[in-house]
């Protein structure tokens, strides 16, 4: 961006730098037909300026500047930490793999319980509403068995997974699984790859999957922002989304959340 300041003026672009997220261009501003002379006969001065511009960098609210421990390196960075919990650059990692599992989780709950309850409405499988399904008996398992199984799955995961993010690699040396460890083999912390985690090869460079990462993490937020939404129609309507879908869609300017709230608070 050129500036110009009244008639006469021209602004020449001599040097570029870079200081905390914004770009640090020196100029030169020549007076036209002004003789701007030194001591020294014959030598003439031209005023110079700096002029700082900012990036074109999206942020999650246009113009507003990002904050310095959000530099823009990390996928799905829009500068969005108004309490400043990611100052501490430990914390920020934490929260970092905290969201990315969180999203996975989302993406894996917004699928299964539009899949389920799709095949409900339809009458495809005799299934319970999402919010009536963990009250299900099965004949192979009791309840409790299930429920210790889950945990002892569940809590070697976790426990892998954190010992992987203390120590980046740790569970990928030879022995650390059961002999299994190719198969798992991670690409960074967050991002398990392999031919069981990774079977077809997506994002194989990490280092440069830029797009994917961002892909993922936009659409796990989506998703996130998506299972509240579907808690909360559950608590409202006492269905499924995809009656609250049917419903809507038989009368689509009477029957949206603005009615459905009313009306359960009268």
């Amino acid at each position: 961006m050129e500036i110009a300041v009244g008639r006469g003026f021209q602004v020449l672009t001599l040097s570029g730098s870079s200081f905390h997220g914004k770009s640090i261009r020196k100029t030169c501003v020549s007076l036209k037909g002004f003789n701007w002379t030194s001591a020294r006969k014959g030598h003439s001065l031209t005023p110079c300026t700096t002029l700082v511009q900012a990036h074109q960098r999206p942020t999650w609210l246009p113009g507003l500047d990002p904050p310095p421990h959000l530099d823009g390196t990390l996928a799905g960075d829009f500068g969005f930490d108004p309490l400043g919990l990611g100052e501490d650059p430990e914390s920020l990692r934490w929260y970092v793999q905290a969201e990315l599992v969180h999203a996975r989780f989302a993406m894996a709950g917004v699928a299964g319980i539009l899949l389920t309850d799709l095949l409900r409405v339809t009458g495809i499988r005799d299934l319970p509403v999402w919010y009536e399904a963990g009250a299900t008996k099965f004949n192979f398992a009791s309840t409790t068995t299930l429920l210790i199984i889950q945990l002892l799955l569940m809590g070697f995961v976790e426990t892998k997974r954190y010992m992987d993010f203390l120590d980046p690699g740790s569970q990928a040396k030879p022995g650390s699984f059961f002999g299994l460890e190719a198969a798992l083999e991670g690409l960074e912390p967050g991002y398990p790859g392999g031919p069981l985690l990774n079977p077809l090869g997506v994002g194989k460079d990490i280092k440069n999957a830029k797009d994917w990462k961002l892909k993922e993490i936009k659409n796990g937020r989506l998703a996130m922002v998506a299972m509240f939404g579907i808690f909360v129609q559950a608590s409202v309507t006492h269905v499924g989304p995809i009656d609250n879908l049917i419903e809507h869609l038989s009368n689509p300017w009477h029957k949206t959340i603005l009615q459905t709230i009313a009306a359960s608070s009268s």
